[in-house]
């Protein structure tokens, strides 16, 4: 009778003692508040081409001289090599490419952010191209060793109003979180940003360091703080449903849709609008950038109802 008493009262013990520590980590972890703006996750889809062949061509013409990109990209001095190729290829076509580093550079110009810590580096990243942004109202952040369209990144958000709170990519899911995916590419709207920078400014809500009992990478830790001000991850998709952010390279996706869709290749493979592809070498990427933007066949037109004009001054190819 007494070992049982016992064990009751252990049980006990343990009981309340794990109830404290989970009360402890829901007080510490960021929390939405129910007053402000709901902008609930759904899939973020492009408009149709149908869409816009009705609209007038003046309209089409304001549509596409509107949407600017600054590109925020992160990068490592050990990593160079990925650090030229980004910068020789792809982010030509940002309206303004920005690189972030914990460390300066000798050769090649840099934002140094004199930080280690992956979350530290990212926040005080997107401080900086909020501040720096002036008539820029998307933003891009991506490693180095993603391959980005901005063409069809402009695209995506052509009819979104980045006034509203926009934070788009390649959802994934942990536990209760849904975020976007770093390695994929992240794109916030001007109205997102803002309401990040705010939520960096509560400590409380959003730690720079994290917690030691509630530590999260950069990529949760981001989406906890945009949740935090009302903001929720969106799936970036075609009109078919197809995600145009990957997390993998172009040849990993054919091998990949080989092996389960033999006879439907490039429609199981990935969209014809896709935005993103990673984990990419410095070759891959060069391939890329000859295939997307320098290969031609001579005598075809594209019929587009937009055109994308490189930013003034670009080394645009």
């Amino acid at each position: 009778m007494l070992s049982e008493g016992s064990s009751f009262i252990k049980g006990l013990f343990l009981g309340s003692l794990f109830c404290l520590v989970m009360s402890t980590l829901v007080s510490y972890g960021p929390s939405w508040h129910p007053g402000q703006d709901s902008h609930l996750h759904h899939h973020i889809k492009a408009p149709s081409k149908e869409e816009l062949q009705r609209l007038p061509e003046a309209q089409r013409l304001e549509l596409s001289q509107r949407v600017r990109v600054y590109c925020a990209i992160m990068v490592q001095p050990k990593n160079l090599e990925h650090w030229t190729t980004a910068k020789d290829t792809w982010s030509k076509h940002c309206d303004r490419a920005v690189f972030y580093s914990p460390e300066g550079s000798a050769t090649l110009e840099v934002v140094e952010l004199q930080e280690q810590d992956e979350w530290a580096r990212m926040r005080k990243a997107l401080r900086h191209a909020y501040d720096h942004a002036d008539d820029l109202h998307w933003f891009f952040l991506a490693r180095p060793t993603t391959f980005a369209i901005i063409e069809n990144l402009k695209y995506l958000v052509l009819d979104k109003e980045p006034g509203q709170p926009f934070y788009i990519g390649r959802v994934a899911k942990s536990g209760e979180l849904e975020y976007v995916e770093y390695e994929s590419g992240v794109v916030l709207s001007r109205e997102a940003l803002r309401r990040l920078t705010e939520a960096l400014e509560d400590t409380e809500r959003c730690p720079e360091r994290g917690r030691a009992l509630w530590r999260l990478n950069e990529e949760k830790q981001l989406a906890e703080c945009l949740k935090y001000r009302g903001v929720f991850a969106e799936n970036g998709e075609d009109t078919q449903g197809r995600g145009l952010f990957n997390s993998c390279s172009v040849g990993s996706l054919i091998s990949e849709s080989l092996a389960r869709r033999p006879p439907n290749v490039l429609e199981s493979c990935c969209s014809d609008m896709a935005v993103t592809f990673s984990g990419m070498t410095p070759n891959q990427m060069q391939v890329m950038m000859f295939g997307v933007y320098r290969l031609r066949p001579y005598g075809h037109a594209f019929h587009d109802s937009l055109m994308f004009l490189p930013p003034v001054g670009s080394e645009n190819d």
